[in-house]
């Protein structure tokens, strides 16, 4: 386990993921689609139109993308942009292991912060009718390990991963991921939302434009080549400064 998880990286990883800034907007969004659940049940009653609508229209495709662009980049970006990356790759780690450090941090508080509050802004919604909760707070979980693995690989090649990642997520994933239908196949929204069709059943109010095979290779592969070549640009970035 040593080989791809470090401990003391990770606690490092931890504590810049949820320091006050980042942890406002991390409990922020989750809060919001709850408070939003909570009164669209007082209002409208129990629907399953109207909680998958709200699950997928803003759970998945905003609040789950926003906050893997907080965890993805902020598990390595601002190391890099300050410098105390150098201080990290001093020490005698492998650089894979420090890559998958991170990684499995950004996706652990991702999960968290995204599948939990989705799970139970479904039962609050519609009492988990058609499984809704269940298979979005699945749906969730899977996508938050393709975001932070293509988030992260963004904080290690660009400094302005964050502007990026929100352009990804507001424009591709909320935008065009939602009206542009040729443009669906390529987002990770709807390759979720194949798992999410699977649990809650064909005759649901989930649907996806991408198969469910298709898309679970889909999200492993962005997930391992995001973490492949971050861990290349990393090692480049350690060559470079020794240079």
């Amino acid at each position: 386990m040593s080989t791809v998880y470090n401990p003391t990286v990770a606690r490092l990883t931890y504590k810049a993921l949820l320091g006050r800034r980042r942890a406002l907007i991390l409990f922020a969004l989750p809060l919001l689609l709850l408070v939003i659940s909570i009164a669209v049940r007082a209002l409208t009653g129990a629907d399953d139109s109207t909680a998958s609508s709200i699950l997928g229209g803003f759970g998945l495709a905003t609040m789950v993308p926003l906050i893997g662009v907080i965890a993805g980049t902020g598990a390595i970006g601002p190391e890099i942009d300050d410098g105390s990356i150098v201080y990290v790759l001093a020490k005698p780690l492998k650089r894979p292991t420090i890559i998958l450090t991170k990684l499995l941090v950004a996706i652990g508080v991702s999960v968290v912060f995204s599948a939990v509050p989705m799970i139970l802004a479904g039962y609050i919604l519609n009492g988990n009718s058609q499984n809704l909760a269940i298979a979005f707070g699945a749906a969730a979980a899977v996508a938050s390990v393709a975001y932070s693995a293509l988030f992260l690989l963004l904080g290690v090649v660009t400094r302005q991963a964050v502007v990026f990642g929100l352009v990804y997520a507001l424009v591709w994933e909320t935008l065009i991921g939602n009206l542009v239908p040729g443009a669906r196949t390529l987002s990770v929204q709807q390759w979720a939302l194949a798992l999410a069709q699977k649990i809650a059943g064909d005759g649901s109010a989930v649907s996806s434009d991408v198969g469910l095979p298709t898309a679970l290779v889909l999200l492993a592969g962005v997930t391992v080549v995001g973490a492949w070549f971050a861990g290349q640009r990393l090692r480049t970035l350690t060559l470079a400064g020794e240079e």
